[in-house]
């Protein structure tokens, strides 16, 4: 039986194989561009490059990690492919592919072996997969590694490999399974901005999780009347920037669009965004990446400035009669509730409300004694009280 372990060294044996020819290691006063035009495989890749006015970018300093296609990778694009996208008015999507072949830093085959995936300085994220001692990034094969330079390192693949072009709007249309979030995001008026601006992150809840909902939800969410409804229900699916899967859940929470974060939680069951079951992740857009959940996302209400008051008012009021009898232990209690319970309101309060709540929270904590704490909490609840009215 064959171990990860062992696989892994077999892997990387194989990658150190040279498939196409006789090793070109580089020389390391070459930098990545001068080491490309050297080799003699890589004319098409250099003349893109200098095209797209990459050259002094991947003569910098880096260090870069390139996955470079040959002359013959480029011959395997359709016929015109490769004059089409040299013509300058071209150049913004030659550069959107070029840079998808590229990641920041130096990664040497014994590090790809073990990765699945990689964000290029496209912005979008490449798949790597290890199977049987064979390497592929994307449907591209690893013929050759290794090649050193003064600022990176050369990967050699064998067909040209391509970002995604189509916006998340685009992709979602195409995945055929999210004509309800369509449908909704142009009732909110918010398709146009997911489709051209970005990049954001969604996590895009299917037909069958808008099915979910209570009978006439969405028919009711989609009346003009309900628009205000509609955007910050949408907008608590979104987040600003391109956060893969793995970053989302090392982050435990995001926020997002609508100001309030999202939860995510690993579990038994899976990875959850607040109650929803993570089901697909990282489907790149040209101006983002969806990740697609089984319900719909609610966002908690609004707690009114107002609201809080009387809670804060009654809560004094109660302490401090307790406070007045001797019972000082019992009027720390309710303070300390109530300075909690405003405090879970999380971002649906203003900021200064929950960080004085905070402190006066903690420094009543290292408090031993209950005159004190209660004191300590009724000038947090002060502050607190002052701040909303002041919001």
């Amino acid at each position: 039986m064959w171990t990860a372990k062992s696989r892994l060294r077999c892997a990387v044996a194989v990658l150190a194989v040279v498939v196409t020819g006789p090793a070109t290691s580089g020389r390391a006063a070459d930098d990545i561009v001068d080491t490309a035009v050297a080799n003699g495989s890589f004319n098409t890749l250099a003349a893109a490059v200098r095209a797209a006015g990459l050259v002094d970018a991947l003569k910098g300093a880096g260090p870069f990690t390139v996955f470079a296609p040959t002359d013959e990778a480029f011959a395997k694009l359709p016929a015109g492919t490769v004059e089409t996208l040299l013509k300058p008015e071209n150049k913004e999507q030659l550069v959107g592919i070029l840079t998808y072949h590229v990641v920041p830093g130096k990664v040497p085959a014994s590090k790809v072996v073990s990765l699945n995936g990689a964000t290029t300085l496209n912005g979008q994220r490449v798949d790597i997969k290890t199977e049987s001692g064979k390497v592929t990034v994307d449907q591209a094969n690893v013929v050759q590694t290794d090649v050193q330079c003064s600022n990176g390192i050369i990967h050699v693949i064998d067909s040209v490999i391509l970002p995604a072009s189509d916006n998340l709007v685009a992709t979602a249309k195409k995945a055929g399974n999210f004509g309800t979030l369509l449908a909704a995001a142009e009732a909110a008026g918010l398709a146009d901005a997911l489709a051209g601006g970005g990049p954001f992150t969604v996590f895009a809840p299917t037909d069958d999780a808008f099915a979910k909902l209570p009978e006439g939800t969405v028919e009711s969410l989609l009346k003009p009347e309900n628009k205000d409804k509609l955007v910050s229900i949408l907008k608590y699916h979104v987040i600003a920037g391109r956060i893969y899967s793995d970053a989302a859940v090392d982050g435990k929470e995001a926020k997002t669009l609508l100001g309030q974060n999202v939860r995510v939680s690993v579990g038994d069951p899976g990875t959850k965004i607040n109650d929803a079951k993570l089901i697909t992740t990282d489907i790149d857009a040209s101006n983002g990446v969806i990740h697609v959940i089984d319900s719909v996302l609610l966002p908690q209400d609004k707690v009114s400035a107002h609201e809080a008051r009387q809670m804060i008012e009654h809560a004094i009021s109660s302490g401090a009669r307790l406070f007045n009898a001797g019972h000082h232990h019992q009027c720390a209690q309710i303070y300390t509730e109530t300075a909690r319970k405003i405090v879970s309101f999380g971002d649906r309060m203003p900021t200064t409300v929950t960080r004085d709540l905070n402190v006066a929270l903690t420094q009543a904590s290292h408090t031993h004694c209950a005159t004190q704490r209660s004191w300590t909490l009724r000038h947090g609840l002060d502050r607190a009280y002052f701040a909303m009215q002041s919001n």
